[in-house]
């Protein structure tokens, strides 16, 4: 089976085994683990931030930062179909007891400057007021898109003008990074925080960072605590992480990947290809008279897991644990799936 549902699916390599194996350890709520405060450092180090906090997942990062940032009651701007609204149960309500005003951020998903002025609300005393704008890169929802920096900096810039604070969902900020062919800190260095994954395509089995200033991260560490996110001997977890932030350049590998199914899926009859940008491909099977379901039931019959995204398009994602082999088999199958 030639697993492209997500990047997330990666298995760690030997030298991962090994790390976790022989990593030394502590207790972390103590900040005693040598590991995890290495895997901190570096993590800051690669977005230009000050200090980052290791957590279990990219989605208690994000939410652990928009409780950190945040007053109860007040009104978060994110794009409409943003990880952090779409994907996370509605954790911004149920767990910082907040508002969502969403705004429209295009084919790119990201919001304009004039959005950001336009949706603003001042606090006053009928009013919470606009508490955190939250912007996301690569977007997942938008096929994997690398948002420019320049516009990361220009919706950033507005909000920071307007005393709002900036949260970027970098899950996938890496590929972003490499798409445009520069550094990672690049794309954060106007936002306030920003969390990126290590078990996308990275490769590391479990975690995520979450890096900001070092008084973001120390209010971050009491909410990492209190949304259950306070591990112990965590260095046997995030020594792979350390080896994960060694694998950024080798993302381009992926991107090719994902350029070579869409040029190979886009020649069968019927399935409408978006261009990807990263390693994110999303497939319309409208034109086939297929549901995205039906179309990946018989992929999967064929040999091949992807994900739906919508009534009638589909998703592959590649990875580390395939190589243009892989990707030329799939694309092989699928058309056969499709065809027959």
């Amino acid at each position: 089976m030639i697993d492209l549902r997500s990047d997330t699916v990666t298995t760690p390599d030997e030298a991962m085994r090994d790390a976790a194996r022989d990593a030394d350890v502590g207790d972390d709520v103590y900040g005693e683990d040598p590991t995890v405060n290495e895997l901190e450092a570096r993590a800051a180090d690669l977005v230009g931030m000050e200090d980052a906090l290791y957590v279990p997942t990219g989605t208690m990062g994000n939410q652990v930062a928009v409780r950190t940032h945040t007053e109860r009651g007040q009104e978060v701007l994110t794009e409409r179909e943003s990880h952090v609204v779409k994907w996370e149960l509605g954790g911004m309500a149920q767990l910082s007891t907040l508002q969502v005003r969403t705004l429209d951020g295009g084919e790119r998903g990201v919001p304009t400057p004039e959005q950001v002025r336009e949706e603003y609300v001042e606090e006053d005393l009928h009013r919470p007021g606009t508490g955190l704008l939250t912007l996301e890169n690569t977007h997942n929802s938008k096929g994997g898109v690398a948002v420019a920096p320049e516009r990361i900096d220009a919706a950033a810039e507005a909000a920071r003008d307007l005393g709002v604070p900036v949260h970027l969902d970098g899950a996938r900020v890496c590929n972003a990074a490499v798409a445009h062919e520069v550094p990672v800190e690049r794309v954060t260095e106007n936002v306030d925080s920003v969390m990126f994954c290590l078990s996308k395509g990275l490769g590391a089995p479990v975690g995520s960072m979450l890096a900001g200033s070092e008084a973001f991260v120390e209010r971050a560490r009491r909410n990492r605590k209190l949304f259950g996110g306070g591990m112990r001997q965590a260095g046997i977890v995030a020594a792979p992480g350390l080896l994960a932030l060694e694998n950024v350049e080798r993302l381009s590998e992926d991107h090719d990947n994902a350029r070579l199914l869409a040029e190979r899926l886009a020649g069968v009859e019927g399935l409408s290809v978006q261009d990807p940008e990263t390693n994110i491909v999303l497939v319309n099977t409208e034109a086939t008279g297929l549901t995205a379901d039906e179309f990946l039931d018989a992929c999967e019959d064929a040999g091949v897991l992807g994900t739906q995204f919508d009534t009638h398009v589909a998703r592959f994602c590649t990875h580390w644990d395939v190589d243009r082999d892989d990707i030329a088999d799939a694309a092989e199958r699928i058309g056969d799936a499709v065809e027959a």
